[in-house]
């Protein structure tokens, strides 16, 4: 056979080439090295450790107190404690036990405890192993002293165990009242809200010319006029309506073609007509209504009337002695204004208008609104957004299912939708007799099995079938209880709620968003000037 050419021989494969033999041996070299520190470090420690731990341990018989590895400031303060938590439990069994004495030191040692750590957070200086050893050598001795009284384990555990759960009936007691008080507060106008509503409640009775104006405007041809915009907004909160209206012209093209209905209550009448008769809206028509001038709303025409005026209701939210075993936000009282419920009588409180849009009054809007006015509703009543991609907006989570008349009518997994931004039609409203359908289930619910309390579940049974979707960016919610709502969905919204607690003329409101609706406030006005600076 003729053999190849030296140039074209295949060469001859080495297992391992040079240098992989290096690398091995710089790997094994640095290992070796790393156990050697690893080890030495090891003896420094315990060397390090062992005489501290000899040294306080040994007068300290409690576990894990002052040692090598938890002296800091805060591992003190820990023991300290953790001794107190022990020795308040020794407290109560010896107190049971008919051991007052013992009970008595106790006691006194736990407040020597108490006053050390005290002292310490509030010079905010840490605790000192000198400060700690003392008490926590005294308190550990009259511990040994309740164990060798035959306080046993077994005795403790069951004694901490009761008093836990008690004081988890506590916590949840507490839990519940201070959302029950949160709800109140945010129900409750603020000291300088009510100061301008007094100083223009006294401008409505000492000039006689901003009642004069009042009774022209009422017969004004704008309020009647359907080539216009309408909205409407029913509330009692002077600077949250301004706030909607100034929001509202401020995003408009043309604001001299938006008219504004505003219906609030007797108390607040006199001040409103002064607020927005006293002010510049750019030239849009405002009109101030007093719910207690509808004389056809009455109890033998609502049910809701007759419902509100009811004893038993109104005790639930104003009598003291309240059941806090009870949902807190159905005793919200907004659910017992008679203006929270006059969205279901916009077509006879605006009998002439064919289209409403529906504002509530912890709305802002970003955006120009006349738009929805040429929106298709497809023979529809009610314009919504729908909320039905948060789970709990779904029908079942706010009606009785178990009732034979709301499984055999309703979907529990249909849809739910907000109110707050809602488009109207007034016609199609009067065809199909909706106001009627919302007489029928608030006289099935005359006895609250159906659905607690609140607008929300009415609104659900009254327009199922009869609300057309819109697009989320007309009407984003949250804005008063979630503070992590993108900043993107809130840029592009045109109408963002201030739905929950968390209101923006409160204190408490969130800061992130009440620059949103901070800058639709006159703060230039003298009354707003005199009752913050008040």
């Amino acid at each position: 056979m003729r053999r190849r050419a030296a140039e074209f021989r295949r060469p001859v494969r080495r297992r391992f080439s040079n240098w992989i033999w290096i690398l091995l041996g710089l790997f094994s070299a640095a290992g070796l090295l790393l156990f050697v520190l690893h080890h030495n470090q090891n003896e420094d420690r315990l060397q390090h450790t062992s005489p501290v731990k000899d040294e306080i341990m040994e007068p300290v018989k409690v576990s894990r107190n002052v040692s090598g590895e938890t002296q800091t400031a805060t591992s003190f303060a820990r023991q300290l404690g953790e001794q107190m938590t022990l020795a308040k439990a020794y407290v109560i069994i010896a107190k049971e036990h008919n051991n007052l004495h013992l009970a008595w030191e106790l006691s006194s040692k736990i407040r020597s405890c108490q006053l050390l750590l005290s002292k310490a957070a509030m010079k905010d200086e840490p605790i000192t192993l000198a400060d700690a050893e003392p008490v926590i050598k005294s308190l550990s001795s009259l511990i040994f002293k309740a164990q060798d009284a035959h306080y046993d384990v077994a005795t403790t555990i069951m004694t901490m165990k009761s008093h836990i759960q008690a004081l988890e009936a506590r916590a949840n007691a507490a839990t519940i009242q201070s959302t029950l008080f949160g709800q109140l507060a945010a129900e409750a106008i603020p000291k300088n809200l009510h100061c301008l509503n007094v100083k223009l409640t006294a401008d409505w009775h000492k000039r006689p010319s901003l009642q004069e104006l009042a009774d022209e405007n009422r017969n004004s041809q704008r309020l009647v006029d359907n080539n216009l915009y309408h909205f409407c907004i029913f509330s009692d909160n002077i600077m949250a309506v301004s706030v909607v209206v100034n929001s509202t012209i401020s995003n408009a093209e043309h604001p001299k073609q938006l008219v504004f209905h505003i219906v609030t209550n007797g108390v607040m009448h006199g001040a409103m007509q002064a607020w927005f008769l006293s002010n510049d809206f750019k030239g849009s028509t405002v009109e101030i209504q007093n719910v207690e001038e509808f004389s056809w709303l009455n109890a033998s025409y609502a049910p809701v009337v007759k419902q509100l005026l009811d004893a038993d209701s109104r005790s639930y939210y104003f009598d003291g002695s309240q059941d806090l075993k009870g949902e807190p936000k159905l005793r919200n009282p907004k659910h017992i204004s008679l203006l929270n419920h006059l969205r279901f009588y916009v077509p006879e409180i605006f009998p002439q208008l064919e289209k409403i849009v529906f504002l509530d009054d912890d709305v802002v809007v970003q955006k120009e609104l006349t738009p929805l006015f040429s929106l298709d509703l497809h023979g529809n009543v009610n314009g919504a957004v729908e909320t039905c991609l948060e789970a709990f907006h779904r029908y079942y989570k706010f009606l009785n299912f178990s009732n034979p008349i709301i499984s055999s009518k309703f979907d529990p997994q249909a849809c739910g939708w907000a109110f707050g931004m809602n488009v109207f039609d007034l016609v199609a409203w009067r065809k199909k007799n909706v106001t009627e359908r919302y007489h029928y289930w608030q006289e099935q619910n005359a006895d609250g099995t159906i659905w607690k309390l609140g607008t929300l579940p009415a609104g659900f049974l009254t327009f199922y079938g009869l609300t057309e979707p819109l697009d989320r960016r007309w009407h984003v919610l949250g804005l008063g209880y979630d503070v992590n709502i993108d900043n993107r969905l809130i840029e592009s919204a045109a109408v963002i709620h201030f739905n929950g607690n968390l209101k923006p003329w409160l204190k408490f409101s969130v800061a992130r968003y009440k620059p949103l609706w901070a800058r639709y406030v006159n703060h230039s006005h003298p009354y707003l000037q005199d009752c913050v600076t008040s």
